[in-house]
């Protein structure tokens, strides 16, 4: 999940086309921050990670629906648009027909706690279905969770691609140079999804998918959310920005479930995650971040 929180966070300051749609910004700008990509994307990652790997599809949505409203509660003002925001408050909040890109941004965690492509398809709808029932709100995330399933399994660029064209009918054959001239800030999965999906079929490592999504202009805090997540599992991400991530979240609240999640996932390199780094050689790192990234 910390691929999804690092595009939020890099894509903030620039979102409702505040940016220059280049690639050539500093990575940790003023104004960065997490906002409600990341709150609902730790709140479906904590739901899942509760009711287990082999929980019905009912209790999916039950755990997912009541997570997010509580975690709404703990930051009500982290961005949240209109219909989600009244959503959060119900008290027998129903799904209202969004197509919206909030279910693609939030389902990262589907991508990677399930050992079939058919199951994390079946997650992703269940994580959508609570507020984004409409069918390009469900295919949002069910692509996004795909993308990450196979780059996690070690499927080429390529073989995603084809992929994602076949089972979901994205474009994927434009190019992010085609796509800037005319991309603006839009709200959809359906103009959202693909062009985060071609951000990170362009690039070369995950700083350089984060940069593409956010080049694009936009909505570009969900588009590195959703770029990041796919990048990340197919790349790994830099210890030093895993470091950076965990200084700008809530120690604690956010961290310990972001901690969990990766026990249960297992060990991983130290090279790419910094779950064995102790507290000052995370400021070694948050210190060659702020000489690199700044």
């Amino acid at each position: 999940m910390y691929g999804a929180i690092l595009g939020d966070i890099i894509g903030s300051p620039f979102e409702f086309d505040r940016g220059d749609k280049t690639k050539n910004f500093n990575l940790f700008s003023e104004g960065c921050g997490f906002t409600d990509d990341s709150v609902m994307t730790i709140a479906v990652g904590e739901a899942l990670l509760a009711v287990g790997p082999e929980a019905a599809v009912k209790e999916i949505e039950d755990a997912v629906a009541s997570n997010m409203q509580d975690w709404g509660k703990r930051y009500p003002h982290a961005g949240y648009g209109g219909s989600f925001r009244h959503w959060l408050k119900e008290n027998n909040p129903m799904p209202y027909g969004s197509y919206g890109n909030g279910s693609a941004m939030r389902v990262s965690a589907a991508g990677w706690l399930y050992d079939s492509i058919e199951r994390t398809r079946e997650v992703a709808r269940a994580t959508a279905n609570v507020t984004h029932n409409h069918p390009e709100g469900i295919k949002g995330a069910e692509a996004t969770a795909s993308a990450i399933y196979m780059a996690r399994n070690g499927s080429s660029k390529e073989e995603i691609k084809e992929y994602i064209e076949s089972e979901f009918h994205y474009d994927l054959s434009r190019t992010l140079d085609n796509i800037r001239p005319y991309y603006h800030h839009v709200e959809s999965c359906q103009e959202t999804v693909p062009e985060a999906i071609i951000a990170f079929l362009e690039s070369k490592d995950f700083e350089d998918a984060v940069r593409n999504a956010v080049s694009l202009g936009g909505d570009t805090d969900t588009l590195g959310a959703i770029t990041g997540s796919i990048a990340e599992a197919f790349y790994g991400i830099p210890a030093v920005l895993i470091a950076e991530c965990k200084s700008r979240i809530d120690k604690g609240l956010m961290t310990d479930v972001l901690d969990e999640f990766d026990h249960v996932l297992g060990s991983r390199s130290v090279d790419t995650y910094s779950d064995e780094v102790d507290e000052t050689q995370a400021n070694q790192m948050i210190e060659a971040a702020i000489d690199k990234y700044y």
